[in-house]
């Protein structure tokens, strides 16, 4: 549905929400971030111990049930999957690992922006960067394939797991963890934060609504479309933050925030390059998982073991910086991304050669 009222309605109110949230006592800057509400639901699994970020976030339950209701209702909800979910999944863990060591998703990146977070201003061209690196695999004929279609089930996976989630967190068992202190700590209500999370998800299934995609598209096409959402959603949210005073300008004392300025340009270098290789950022996957495709659930499963092993092994950054395990991992994920690029664009380019020097030989026979 490419319609330039509904993108730029989806970003505005996704942006004048997303400061609402902060107001009812979500973490500043941190109105919807998808990356740090999967870290968080990660660790009120107790997939990670890190007692400041243990919490099932609501709103990330919002956006797939949101997606899925504007699926149903419109007739776009279709089971579609099998192509390469366990690359996918691993794609999915390096965008989790890549968003920690900046400390927030492309979504809060804007975010951080939008409430003066200067340090995030200066990680945005690493975000363009990796997006720029995986259009140029994309122009050579990377591919991880069409996704096909599959049994019912299959879409409804993702669905009935949010569905899940919701009722632990209302229920609140024993075996949940619950921060006491720290980000994880602040939330706003339960049941607005559902609300504003399925609000959310229907809008952006129906608008298409991806930061990855909005950069892609104009590096690609020229195309503006996606871009002018996102530029919506950055307008509402620095208006509302002015409005309620949350606007801080500058470089240090940002909350949830470090200063390693290089660290979080390679970091968010990984978000967007994975997003590209993936087919969508971060917030994309989950309302793709709304609308029943398995790889996306695929790559949002990857989000939250990439979320348990920077917490496990200490690698997530933190308001004091980028530690040295940190330092080592996003080398080492910058390579591997490199790697699975030129693998995966290789195979697909003899694949393809292969195709039509059979077609070729075909014709000649008949």
């Amino acid at each position: 549905m490419k319609d330039k009222h509904v993108i730029i309605l989806a970003g505005a109110i996704t942006g004048a929400i997303a400061v609402c949230l902060v107001l009812l006592g979500n973490p500043v800057n941190m109105g919807f971030c998808i990356a740090c509400f999967l870290r968080d639901i990660t660790g009120g699994l107790g997939l990670h111990r890190a007692a400041v970020v243990q919490y099932l976030r609501p709103e990330v339950m919002g956006l797939v049930l949101g997606a899925f209701v504007s699926a149903l209702f419109f007739r776009e909800f279709k089971s579609r999957g099998g192509s390469n979910m366990v690359l996918r999944f691993v794609l999915g863990a390096f965008m989790m690992m890549g968003a920690l060591i900046f400390l927030g998703c492309p979504l809060r990146l804007i975010l951080r922006m939008a409430g003066g977070d200067l340090t995030a201003l200066l990680a945005l061209p690493g975000y363009i960067f990796g997006i720029w690196v995986g259009t140029l695999f994309l122009k050579q004929g990377y591919t991880l394939g069409p996704a096909q279609e599959q049994n019912k089930s299959n879409a409804l996976i993702g669905p009935f797991l949010a569905l899940g989630l919701l009722l632990l967190v209302i229920a609140a068992p024993a075996f949940i963890f619950f921060s006491a202190e720290g980000p994880g700590s602040m939330k706003a209500p339960l049941f607005i934060s559902l609300g504003a999370g399925l609000l959310v998800g229907f809008l952006a299934q129906r608008s298409r609504l991806c930061t990855m995609g909005a950069f892609r598209d104009l590096i690609l096409f020229k195309d503006f479309h996606l871009f002018s959402g996102i530029a919506a959603l950055f307008v509402f949210a620095i208006a509302g933050n002015i409005l309620t005073g949350y606007f801080n300008p500058g470089f240090t004392g940002q909350p949830v925030a470090h200063t390693d300025i290089i660290w979080s340009f390679f970091g968010m270098g990984i978000v967007g390059f994975a997003a590209v290789l993936a087919g969508g950022c971060p917030l994309r996957q989950l309302i793709l998982t709304g609308e029943g495709n398995a790889d996306a659930t695929a790559t949002i499963l990857g989000t939250i073991a990439g979320a348990a092993i920077m917490h496990n092994f200490g690698w997530a950054a933190s308001p004091q910086g980028v530690a040295p395990g940190g330092q080592a991992m996003t080398v080492v994920v910058w390579i591997l991304l490199l790697i699975i690029a030129f693998a995966v664009t290789s195979q697909m380019n003899k694949t393809t050669a292969k195709k039509k020097k059979g077609d070729f030989t075909s014709t000649q026979t008949g």
